[in-house]
Formats: C-alpha cells, structure tokens, sequence
C-alpha cells in the first residue's frame, strides 16, 4: 500500500509538471514575443466593457470573466492572455488525471500530456483570450466528471456533471453537442436504465437553469443568436465544404497525436477494458457526425472533442506496445516532440514576422483562413494582430482635422466589430470620438442620438456612402504592413449629412454574422 501512495503521489507531480509547461511557454510569448491584440480580443474588450447575459455572437460567461480579470489585472495584452496561458495547463492536468482514470500509468501520463501539449489548434486557442480556451478545458474536465459518473454512478457526480454542462454552454452553445453525445451514449452504451432514474434529468436540469439566462437574453433580442449562427453557416463560413472540414483535421493536429486519437477510437470500442468508457468515443462520434451533418463546419469546432481520445490512446498504447524496454518505449515520444517543436512556431507568435515568413516558406506551409479571405504573407490568425493601433492613430488624426464644433458631434463607423474595437480601446491614448458599429453586438448597442451627426467611416466605397450622406470626403489611406489586405491600403471617409434620419438608416444596418 505505501508503494502504491508513493507512485501515485510521483504521478501527480509528473503531472503538475507537465502542466507547467504549456503555461511557462504561453507565458513566455506573451512577455517577449507575439504581435499585439487580437481582433477577437478588442471585441471582447468592448463586450467587458458592457456586462450583460448575452452578446450576439457568444454567451457571456467567458465576457464575465475577462471583466472580473480587467477589475483585478487591467488590460494590457500580457493580463489578458493570463486566462488562456492557465487554460493550457489546466487542460494538460485533467487530460493526465483522466489517463490515470482510465488506467494508465506514467508512460501514459506522459504521452497524453505531449499529444494535448504540442496539438497546433490547442496551442493557438490558448495564446490568446477568447471562449475557445475555455471551452477545451470544460470539454475535458466534463470528459473526467462522465468517467467518474458511469464508473461510479453516485448522485454527486452526476449533479456535478450538470454544472459543468451549464458553464460549458454559457460559455459556448456547441458544449450541446458534447451534451447530445453523453445522452447519446447513455442509450446505446448499456446505461439507457439510468433513463428510469431521476439522476439525467437531474443533469440536464441544472445545465438548463444555468444556461437560462443566454436563453432570457435571446428571447428579449430577437433570437439574435439563432439569426448569427444562421448567417454565419450562409455566408460567412458557405465556402467550407465537408471534404474542407475532414482534411482540416489534418492541419489542425499534430500527425502523431492524430494516430493517438484514432488508437483511442480503437480502444474505447473494441478493446474489453476500453469499452467501459466507450461513452467517451460515442460523444466524439456524434460530435463528427453533427458536424458533418451541418456541411459547413470549421476544422477546428471538432478540436476539443479529442482530449478524452488522446487519454485513451495513450493507455491503450502504454498496456498493448510491443517493445516491452521502457527506454525504448519511451522513445516512441520523440516523434511526438520534434513534430510538436516543428509546429508551435507556426500556431503562436512566437517568432518575429519576418523570420516566421522565412521559416514557414522554409517548410512549405502557406498562409491559411477559414473565411474565404484574401491573404498576404501571414495566415489570418496572426494577421489578425496586426495594424490597430496604427489605424486607431490614423483615424485620430483626421478626427483632429475637424473644427472643434464638428468634433462634439463626431462618431467613428468601423465595418467590423474589430475595426470599432479597436477604436474603443485606443480611445485612451489617442484623440477619438464615439464608435459604432452595425456588426454583431456592436448593432444592438446603438447609434447616439446625435444632431447632425458627422461620421468617420473606416474603409468601404464612397459611391454606397453617397447613397447615405450628402457629402463623402476621403481624408486619408490607412496602411499597415502584415495587415489583413481588406484592413489595409483603405480610405478613411469623412461624411456627413444623413440624406435619412440615423436612426432609420440604423435600423436597416444590421449586420449579424
């Protein structure tokens, strides 16, 4: 019995070591390298900056928290990477602890923390602030919570399991398909008995209560999250095809951890021992299967479905590996790390920009977008980093062109939620009126009620501005190099004179997608 307290106790702390390092390195980027703020990351600035229950394009659970983050660290791009970089470990730790559930000893332990570490979606999720970090780490800790809960079937684990599905889809509504799965597998995995009990419904009541007020906040707004996914899946992401999705998998994940993740497929429903959790492959399967379904789906909405796969791949290969010299065992980790190393360069910015174009033209990985953009050198998630304080100091500089009269009456339109955020958070250093925005969120939280209001207009085309003001001036051109090419060489319009009451021309501005 001491022996076995001893190792266990060894375990924990490989694991807490391992979960260390994810952490240390996202640290690391985020004091001495990366580019600046995330376009996502000004919006959710902004959104922090307006608590409420619900936001157009996302529940408000991962908002709440950047706000509490905000009143405690302040904003600077190292505080608020902050979340992320712990997400990453943490989701290291509960990976491990789950391997240790399903069996697995320290060989396993090891192998899942690599697959979970050096899988190029999950590091770049958790280089920045968004809902995506979180959201990985609530599918594996609720991954955990269903291991305890079929193995062991006591009541707490079972209402535990329905707090975590709460603050999984108020955090982000594709936590349904993970739910979907687990209700799924309930039916099909030997435990459709459990439906003559109280305890599911139990767990889907709490997750509902929990969710409720996203639920509220849609139904006094118009379902405007229903009308943004719709929009979204019509246009903004119609490109995508199924073929587009299943060979994203590929990109998206480290090959070696892709062969973990199909050996834990294996595992879990054909292997006597495996097949106790076989709940876990069912929630994947039906996950794939509804994104499938949707025929437009992002590569990346499958990522966090694979951390229970990595769990049981790695234990199905530390119990059934030939080689039985552990050092040679431990070997089979090195494809795993040189793959890994080879990778992170290219899903964090940890490299300065011009020595990432030489080092991805290097080994031929050309820039890549899931919005059917055009690109310029850098692949949209890093050029998304780029080029908003320079245009928040450029648009101050036509904004102090205006006589003073003008400038009380003056509001800036930014086409995107990022170009208005970005407005919003530079206003504290640089000279710069109101932002609004028709763009997600940005719509529902209005146009001033302004005489005569006078319009800076970021980007667009001066013959569809002349269909709404009377007067359309370009004040300058905004450039701004590793940029996104529709950010960047863009006028800046000065406008005035509304051929129709703002607020009507507001009403017909919306712009969910």
């Amino acid at each position: 019995m001491p022996d076995f307290y001893r190792n266990k106790n060894l375990r924990y702390s490989l694991i807490a070591f391992l979960s260390l390092l994810p952490v240390l390195l996202h640290l690391y980027t985020n004091l001495f390298a990366g580019y600046g703020y995330f376009r996502d990351e000004l919006y959710y600035l902004a959104c922090a900056g307006r608590p409420d229950s619900g936001y157009v394009d996302h529940p408000p659970l991962s908002v709440l928290m950047l706000y509490l983050l905000r009143m405690i660290t302040g904003d600077s791009l190292f505080a608020l990477r902050l979340i992320p970089a712990l997400c990453s470990g943490l989701t290291v730790f509960t990976a491990s602890v789950l391997t240790l559930r399903l069996g697995g000893k320290t060989f396993a332990v090891i192998l899942t923390s690599f697959a979970v570490m050096f899988t190029p979606v999950f590091l770049a999720m958790n280089s920045y602030y968004s809902m995506n970090s979180i959201d990985i780490l609530l599918w594996t800790i609720a991954f955990y919570v269903i291991v305890l809960t079929v193995s062991e079937n006591k009541i707490i684990y079972w209402l535990v399991l329905g707090v975590v599905f709460g603050a999984g889809l108020l955090n982000k509504i594709s936590f349904v398909w993970l739910e979907t799965g687990f209700f799924t597998g309930l039916l099909i995995s030997g435990k459709k008995k459990e439906f003559l009990t109280v305890r599911p419904y139990l767990t889907a009541l709490i997750s509902i209560i929990i969710f409720s007020p996203f639920i509220i906040w849609n139904v006094f707004n118009d379902f405007a999250h229903i009308e943004f996914i719709q929009n979204a899946t019509s246009q903004k992401y119609s490109h995508i095809t199924v073929l587009d999705f299943l060979s994203g998998q590929l990109m998206m994940m480290n090959p070696v951890s892709l062969i973990i993740a199909f050996t834990g497929i294996y595992y879990l429903l054909f292997h006597a021992e495996g097949r106790k959790f076989s709940i876990l492959c069912i929630i994947f399967l039906v996950t794939l299967l509804i994104l499938i379904i949707n025929g437009h789906s992002k590569a990346e909405y499958l990522a966090p479905a694979y951390t229970a796969l990595f769990s049981a791949g790695s234990v199905f290969t530390e119990k059934k590996t030939i080689v039985r010299n552990r050092w040679i065992r431990y070997a089979l980790l090195i494809p795993l790390f040189i793959t890994g190393i080879l990778t992170v360069p290219l899903a964090i910015p940890l490299l300065p920009v011009e020595s990432y174009l030489s080092y991805s033209d290097n080994i031929g990985m050309k820039p890549t977008t899931s919005e059917d953009k055009e690109l310029s050198g850098l692949p949209q998630f890093f050029a998304d980093m780029h080029g908003w304080e320079k245009m928040a100091e450029n648009v101050s500089s036509v904004y102090m062109t205006l006589q003073r009269d003008e400038r009380l009456r003056t509001v800036v339109y930014g086409r995107n939620y990022g170009e208005a955020a970005a407005m919003e958070f530079y206003r504290k250093k640089y000279p710069i009126p109101r932002t609004v925005s028709s763009h997600n969120s940005y719509w529902l939280w209005g146009f001033p009620d302004i005489q005569d209001p006078v319009v800076i207009v970021i980007g667009g085309d001066k013959n569809e501005l002349l269909k709404t003001f009377d007067s359309v001036e370009v004040a300058m051109v905004h450039s701004a190099e590793y940029s996104m090419p529709y950010e960047n060489n863009i006028p800046v319009f000065i406008a005035r004179s509304f051929k129709t009451p703002a607020a009507e021309v507001w009403k017909n501005a919306k712009n969910y997608e």
